[in-house]
């Protein structure tokens, strides 16, 4: 009987070591903090910190990946620019109440970026594939404007 305990009891062990190794969503206090979070995160290489300020879907997950394996075979030069580089806010643009787009660019590459912010159950977080895939979505449609020069 001894041996079958010992067994349960190093499964219920496991099972509550990987429930609290879980990644869980990090409490931003707005979509600016969401964004700088996620973004100082990734530039200084804590790519599971970074997981923490995003939108748990696959193809955001995905994206994260390889931005996490293009930073880890980058030299350590690059890698120390970054880590040293500033934030700067170029533009935030609240699209509604729990939507924001920010452009961005780090005082190291000085590239702006854009990135999406969302508010889900009362907390920001970044919606990483708007980066890549922003052209594509027509979130920020703006109206066509009637040329009066015709």
């Amino acid at each position: 009987m001894k041996p079958r305990f010992s067994l349960l009891y190093l499964i219920i062990i496991i099972l509550a070591a990987c429930k609290n190794n879980a990644i869980k969503p990090a409490n931003s206090e707005s979509d600016i903090d969401a964004a700088r979070n996620f973004i100082r995160s990734a530039l200084d290489g804590k790519f599971d910190e970074a997981r923490k300020y995003i939108l748990p879907d696959s193809t955001n997950i995905n994206y994260l990946d390889v931005a996490e394996r293009s930073y880890k075979n980058a030299d350590q030069s690059i890698k120390d620019g970054y880590r040293a580089s500033n934030i700067n806010m170029h533009l935030v643009d609240p699209v509604n109440d729990s939507i924001t787009i920010i452009i961005y660019s780090n005082s190291y590459k000085n590239d702006h970026d854009t990135l999406k912010v969302v508010k889900v159950n009362d907390n920001w977080l970044v919606d990483f594939k708007y980066l890549y895939q922003h052209d594509e979505i027509p979130i920020l449609e703006k109206p066509v404007l009637n040329d009066s020069m015709k």
